[in-house]
């Protein structure tokens, strides 16, 4: 009876860590576009991840790697994925559309994740689980396109939206690789390791290509947008998704994925001057109760990812 109310209790806990990370991520456009007003998309991101280092260094002082050579491989390969390739991608494709737009586009992952977790991790989803999952992309999908654009200012584009979509399956990679290695390393070494090491990456990568960033002439309002980014939606966020998937499937996790849709639309519309009408209300209601289906099911011991 203890083992399986202390399995119910981590599994709440990881839902509920999922939930906060799609919070804070929604929050990311918002904030991405503040600072690009501000600078281009390259440095962006190069401050983003330079603000999330910061709380990751205590971490890596006070939890050394004990990794083995092919573990390092493969964190090498999911920081790549993760943050050079995925974030200079999404970003440079945020700078050619809307938030709103963007948002809409992030809609698409849980479909994305289930299919690649069932695919190359053995996992099981069924068809009441495939269609909450198409429910909460739909509902996200309604949130968006129930808002009126503004007539000012840059507006969407095709390239944009499909950039931002690429960035998702390139995302697949790095949350896959990163499930495997907690199945033998704590979420909170993979992360501090994963980010720090990406960082370094994108260090390179963003010098070379774009020189060196901006620091005069950056108003407070940008560098709190970057350093909100970096702190909130990009180091707390991702060691509450990597907690959250270490304890539960992560294709029943990907429903919560929508939040970011959800939540960063809202903040679009808000950002764009838009207004929200009843189609919000009623994605809002998809999104809720496909949470709700995931997570009160019960549901079948599933492998462990990549084994």
């Amino acid at each position: 009876m203890e083992q399986a109310a202390r399995q119910t209790r981590q599994r709440v806990l990881g839902y509920a860590a999922c939930a906060g990370a799609g919070c804070l991520w929604g929050m990311g456009f918002y904030f991405g576009k503040l600072a690009l007003r501000e600078m281009g998309s390259n440095h962006m991101v190069l401050y983003r991840f330079l603000f999330a280092c910061i709380g990751f260094l205590p971490v890596v002082l006070l939890h050394p790697a004990r990794l083995k050579a092919s573990e390092w491989r493969a964190l090498l390969t999911a920081s790549l994925l993760g943050i050079p390739v995925q974030f200079l991608v999404q970003f440079y494709g945020l700078s050619l559309t809307t938030v709103s737009h963007a948002a809409l586009m992030v809609g698409t992952m849980p479909v994305i994740l289930a299919a690649g977790a069932v695919l190359f991790a053995k996992e099981r989803l069924d068809g009441l689980g495939w269609l909450a999952l198409a429910g909460s992309t739909t509902g996200a999908a309604l949130i968006v396109l129930g808002g009126k654009h503004s007539q000012t200012g840059r507006g969407p584009s095709l390239v944009g939206d499909l950039l931002i979509v690429l960035s998702l399956i390139v995302a697949l990679g790095w949350i896959l690789l990163n499930k495997r290695l907690m199945q033998t390393h704590s979420p909170i070494v993979v992360t501090a390791y994963g980010i720090l090491s990406g960082t370094a990456m994108l260090i390179v990568f963003v010098v070379l290509r774009s020189g060196l960033p901006p620091v005069h002439g950056i108003s407070m309002r940008a560098w709190g947008a970057l350093a909100a980014s970096g702190i909130l939606c990009t180091s707390t966020s991702t060691l509450l998704w990597n907690w959250g998937i270490h304890h539960v499937p992560a294709s029943r996790a990907g429903v919560f994925l929508n939040i970011e849709p959800a939540l960063g639309s809202w903040l679009g519309v808000k950002l764009l001057g838009d207004q929200l009408g009843p189609h919000a209300w009623i994605g809002g209601a998809l999104i809720l109760a496909a949470a709700i289906t995931l997570t009160t099911r019960g549901h079948e011991e599933i492998p462990a990812l990549l084994e």
